[in-house]
């Protein structure tokens, strides 16, 4: 049994740093290539001025980390364990995919305007049935999800609404992690840190499950190479390719270990940044009135006189001190 964890930790190390090698090395690549064809950001005239010079910044950056991400999950579906990285594969690449769509109308028609928002909605929603029924029929997944913090040790069947609920966070961590990109490493940072601590909860003892430990491995890897090129100031941007594609990174993992209430504390940022656009729009369209200065969030502070990298920092320490916080309190024995 020893002998099986320390392969299983072989393979995590292994894939983490092979991850991080080949976005790295892709991002070299890759950037001049985004910067000849002309695919460069968009940037809204009507955000905050210091973010007027990033225009014509090589975008669709996402293509980046998804390659070793297809590549590594490739190589994990011939390890015998590691079978089940395929649906989380899935759904990242697949959500990626639309992603990609829309940066490219995007860049072709040459205005902010990709798919329209119910074609990008179908779009995921396809996606996320498909790995809901993949999980129904082809793994042992079951309809429960359990809800184990603070010292609570909950569960749920949710027996046929398990699909309906399972779409609905596939959904609803995507549109927060596409509303948090939008400063310089901002979404793949706080991503990074939330795949990190996936790996380390599914390598502890009571949650073991290497195919979603080596998943997170690979998808925190591939974000660190990135991120590389992605800080402040950033040579590369993600683009809707890759902020779909790590929300359904994220939420596909914690449907996996069937604990997706986890999502509202380790994913806090993706959930503050969501719930100030709702509470935005809500609130202006009652009262003609803003409660934020702008949202997403992120632009909020930005335009109280934050920097962008203070910005980043506070939300990356907050992630981590909510992974942390999660860590601390689920029984890992």
């Amino acid at each position: 049994m020893g002998e099986l964890i320390n392969q299983s930790k072989y393979y995590e190390l292994t894939f983490f740093i092979g991850a991080f090698v080949i976005a790295a090395i892709a991002a070299i690549i890759m950037i001049p290539v985004l910067r000849k064809m002309k695919f460069g950001q968009m940037v809204r005239d009507d955000g905050p001025q210091s973010h007027l010079h990033k225009q014509g910044t090589p975008t669709m950056g996402g293509i980046i980390f998804l390659i070793p991400i297809v590549l590594l999950s490739i190589t994990a579906y011939f390890i015998p364990s590691l079978k089940n990285v395929v649906p989380m594969a899935f759904v990242t690449i697949c959500f990626g995919f639309v992603g990609f769509l829309d940066d490219w109308l995007k860049i072709i028609r040459k205005n902010k305007d990709g798919l329209k928002p119910w074609q990008k909605m179908a779009g995921l929603f396809v996606v996320s049935l498909l790995f809901c029924l993949y999980l129904k029929f082809f793994t042992d997944i079951d309809n429960t999800i359990y809800f184990a913090l603070f010292g609570l040790n909950l569960s749920l069947d949710l027996s046929f609404m398990f699909i309906p609920f399972t779409i609905f966070v596939l959904l609803a961590a995507t549109n927060g992690s596409n509303l948090t990109d939008g400063v310089d490493g901002l979404c793949a940072g706080v991503t990074f840190i939330i795949m990190f601590f996936i790996a380390m909860v599914n390598s502890a003892a009571q949650y073991e499950n290497q195919d979603i430990s080596m998943f997170a491995m690979i998808c925190a890897g591939s974000l660190l190479g990135f991120l590389l090129y992605n800080v402040n100031p950033a040579k590369v941007f993600m683009g809707d390719t890759g902020s779909l594609a790590l929300g359904g990174a994220v939420a596909s993992c914690t449907i996996m270990m069937q604990r997706p209430f986890l999502v509202l504390l380790i994913a806090i940022i993706y959930v503050a940044e969501a719930l100030s656009v709702i509470i935005q729009v809500q609130y202006y369209k009652r009262t003609k009135k803003r409660i934020f200065r702008m949202a997403p969030l992120h632009h909020h502070f930005e335009l109280g006189g934050w920097s962008e990298k203070k910005v980043v920092t506070i939300f990356w320490l907050v992630t981590f001190i909510a992974c942390l916080i999660a860590y601390a309190s689920m029984n890992l024995n």
